[in-house]
């Protein structure tokens, strides 16, 4: 059976744009899209990667299904709309399956109604604990769709939208679907931001990854969904690996040994050599922990030469989401509209930290003169779940 799994249409928002043009333009640009703001930190100001447009309302659908989170992969998913329609059309409602991760769900929606209830006594009448079962995500998107096929969620934190790309492609190898809608959404939340601050992980300025002065995260909210099928397409998931680190709940471990097992699996299911890849997309939160382990792993299996960017400080790090909007990322770099082969700038201030192993961090501007051919993302979320995702260029 051919293993090749087409990403055939990319459905995207995020802090830098709606749809991938927009995406793309601001990603090359080196354009950030976060801004500073106390709404999810009262009385603190940092920077968050909120989305500013417009969302699609979703009053139409049921109160279990009504949260920014939705909305958010609903924005997404109405781009992907055309192309799941024809392969509902071909296949059928039964062989299109929705396999997304999330974190959050709609956490947000949880917090107004507690503050309700503390003021008045009684839940918001437009509540429902449904809104942040994690499980609502898949549902939702079945429902926007029309797909009756197998619909569930990962939440693995940071990695989830990597593992639910990895696992759609394992649906489409072994018969299970025929289309696969894939990716990942996360909403800012104040629960969000207050857990991550109280292990002082977030960061009063844009975050810095890779320098000897980064302090910490800035969190963002997106939702960037695939249509995953065997149809050829401009680019395919090659290979994708997972481990698990074992180590400690929130921080990884610092010898890199799950994040290397996860690349090696990854590289060696794709069929390259780590020579051939042109081009990483970091997980590069911009804490010391990870960024020492990170570059460390980066640099002995990739050695210093091959280019290298974490796109965090431009869309905040949008935790369940991120593996698929690092993903949709790499999908940019890769396709025929680039076609300068434009690489997506690392913003830093490029103070080196000595404990880093030199690695070739993307200038702003910097180029291939055509698009990508091989590429990879990694993940690497708390618990020590680790997620890394190569990219063929057909």
């Amino acid at each position: 059976m051919n293993d090749a799994f087409f990403l055939n249409a990319l459905g995207i928002v995020s802090a830098v744009g709606v749809g991938a043009n927009d995406t793309a333009r601001r990603i090359f640009a080196g354009e950030p899209g976060t801004l500073e703001s106390s709404a999810f930190s009262p009385g603190r100001v940092i920077p968050v990667g909120a989305v500013l447009a417009a969302l699609p309302p979703l009053e139409k659908f049921a109160v279990q299904f009504q949260s920014r989170n939705n909305a958010l992969a609903l924005a997404a998913a109405l781009q992907l709309q055309p192309t799941v329609d024809a392969a509902i059309a071909r296949y059928g409602a039964h062989r299109v399956a929705i396999i997304v991760g999330t974190s959050t769900s709609g956490i947000g929606e949880s917090e107004a109604a507690i503050k309700h209830y503390r003021a008045t006594g009684a839940l918001p009448e437009h509540f429902h604990f449904a809104q942040q079962e994690l499980g609502t995500l898949a549902a939702f998107l079945s429902t926007v769709f029309g797909t009756t096929g197998l619909a569930y969620v990962h939440s693995s934190a940071c990695s989830s939208g990597a593992k639910a790309m990895a696992s759609a492609a394992r649906l489409l190898r072994n018969g299970l679907a025929d289309a696969v809608v894939t990716g990942g959404v996360d909403s800012l939340s104040g629960f969000t931001i207050a857990g991550f601050s109280a292990l002082n992980l977030v960061s009063t300025k844009r975050s810095n990854p890779m320098s000897n002065n980064r302090d910490g995260i800035n969190i963002g909210e997106a939702a960037a969904l695939f249509l995953m099928t065997r149809e050829p397409a401009t680019v395919r998931l090659a290979g994708w690996g997972e481990s698990s680190d074992g180590h400690h709940f929130s921080a990884p471990d610092p010898t890199g040994r799950g994040a290397t097992l996860a690349i090696k699996a990854a590289l060696s299911r794709a069929g390259v050599e780590a020579g051939s890849v042109e081009y990483v997309n970091l997980h590069a939160t911009g804490t010391r922990a990870n960024d020492s382990m990170e570059g460390a792993v980066v640099h002995e299996l990739f050695g210093g030469r091959v280019p290298v960017s974490g796109t965090k400080p431009l869309t905040g790090h949008t935790l369940g989401a991120a593996g698929a909007l690092e993903a949709a990322v790499c999908w940019l770099t890769m396709q025929d509209a680039n076609s300068r082969g434009f690489l997506p700038p690392h913003l830093w201030d490029g103070e080196v930290d000595p404990i880093i192993p030199p690695l070739h961090v993307v200038r702003p501007g910097e180029s291939l003169g055509r698009p990508a051919r091989v590429t990879a993302s990694t993940s690497f979320a708390f618990g020590g779940s680790n997620a890394a995702l190569v990219f063929g260029r057909e």
